[in-house]
């Protein structure tokens, strides 16, 4: 239950704190187009905070290219708030198009000079660092030009912030597009918070976390590592079922779910959700939600779901991005796939794999992906396998997919 109070304290409180977004230069009206459903509490909390504000309010449900990238330049918002996977859709495009004209080494410089410039700008502002050099300032003027004007160009040319939820959003596409002129504030919050409960602030963002408590909110790290929320954003209960609400409501706490982590400067970092943790048969405590992370990042996957419990090690389903795998197979001179034939090529086994083993990487073996199988559809709201947002359903994916899981357990590892 989500009460008027609630979500005027959330809307006045996001568009007094980060004012630098819903208010515009002179001259210009501030606008936003958004991608996620009125019905989601991320998609209403937003309109609601357009209509409060004055702000121009457009709304485009359909998560695709080819709609999302030309709604964008004719909307001409100058901000925006969705979830990782829009970002990641405009990079990834962005990507491409560079590759298709030949100008992929050059794209790929550029994204290292923005990387680098945003993360100088950052230990700046943390006291950690001079900011960036002499040198860094002018490759990201030639690059400014060469490739950042041209990406803000395609979302319109008039963004210049935006706002990450729904879920993790990669440290390094943050920093790019910091870099690229598009401030992206990441935040954290669940329905049950109506909406945002922590942000990156807009004078100093860490990438990488979501951010400080919004004003008026406190986060508390319980003992077991599971993050607890408090203040007036925190819904009124579950309608007609007590008992549910006081599983999640303590003295007032909201008892997330979610596990996370305090840094010394107060930001917050999700690390993933009790209910998911995954314990091996031989006893092993493994949160998914890095790995699958990790190998999402790589430009042809579009889903990741890790896999494990009571079994002897860690496995994956993986989806592809369709429009990533054409594009791949048109740079290599390859005709067309379909989806039976394509999950079966050996190159593309080869790049997947490459994305486990560097997901890998950053856990012990017993926590590592040791299998994976590449699927022929993605996972879809459709067929009740993600929610609005985007988010996996892990036990709907895990029953609807049993036998695949099964036979993850009868084949060489990685």
């Amino acid at each position: 239950m989500i009460t008027h109070a609630n979500l005027m304290f959330e809307t006045d409180t996001l568009t007094g704190r980060w004012e630098s977004l819903f208010r515009s230069r002179p001259g210009e009206d501030p606008a936003t187009l958004l991608f996620l459903p009125l019905a989601h509490v991320f998609g209403r909390m937003v309109e609601v905070a357009a209509v409060r504000s004055g702000v121009r309010f457009g709304h485009q449900p359909l998560l695709r290219t080819d709609v999302l990238l030309p709604d964008l330049a004719a909307f001409r918002p100058t901000f925006f708030l969705a979830v990782p996977y829009v970002f990641e859709k405009l990079f990834d495009t962005a990507r491409r198009r560079a590759e298709a004209e030949g100008r992929g080494g050059v794209f790929d410089k550029a994204v290292e000079v923005a990387v680098s410039y945003a993360e100088a700008r950052e230990h700046r502002a943390f006291g950690l660092g001079p900011g960036p050099s002499t040198g860094l300032r002018a490759r990201h003027r030639f690059f400014d030009r060469a490739v950042y004007g041209k990406l803000r160009e395609a979302m319109g040319g008039r963004v210049r912030y935006a706002m990450s939820g729904g879920s993790g959003l990669d440290r390094r596409l943050g920093l790019f597009f910091e870099g690229a002129g598009v401030r992206v504030f990441e935040g954290y919050g669940l329905t049950e918070s109506t909406a945002a409960a922590t942000a990156n602030p807009p004078e100093r963002p860490r990438f990488g976390t979501v951010g400080l408590p919004i004003p008026g909110t406190t986060v508390h790290i319980a003992e077991d590592g599971e993050v607890w929320l408090h203040g007036a954003h925190v819904f009124a209960g579950y309608l007609g079922d007590p008992g549910a609400t006081g599983a999640v409501l303590r003295d007032g706490w909201l008892a997330t779910g979610d596990l996370g982590s305090l840094d010394d400067d107060g930001y917050l970092t999700i690390t993933g959700r009790k209910k998911e943790t995954l314990v091996t048969s031989g006893g092993t405590s493994v949160s998914p939600l890095g790995l699958e992370e990790r190998v999402r990042a790589h430009p042809l996957v579009a889903q990741c779901i890790v896999v494990g419990n009571d079994r002897p090690y860690m496995a994956a389903l993986v989806t592809i991005d369709q429009e990533a795998v054409e594009h791949w197979l048109r740079m290599q001179n390859r005709p067309p796939l379909p989806p039976v034939e394509l999950v079966r090529d050996p190159g593309l086994e080869v790049e997947i794999r490459r994305a486990v083993i560097a997901a890998n990487t950053r856990v012990s073996q017993a926590e590592s992906i040791r299998t994976f199988r590449i699927l022929a559809h993605p996972f879809s709201e459709e067929h009740g396998l993600v929610t609005p947002s985007l988010e996996l359903k892990r036990r709907a994916i895990e029953t609807a997919y049993a036998d695949e899981v099964d036979a993850l357990y009868r084949r060489p590892t990685v």
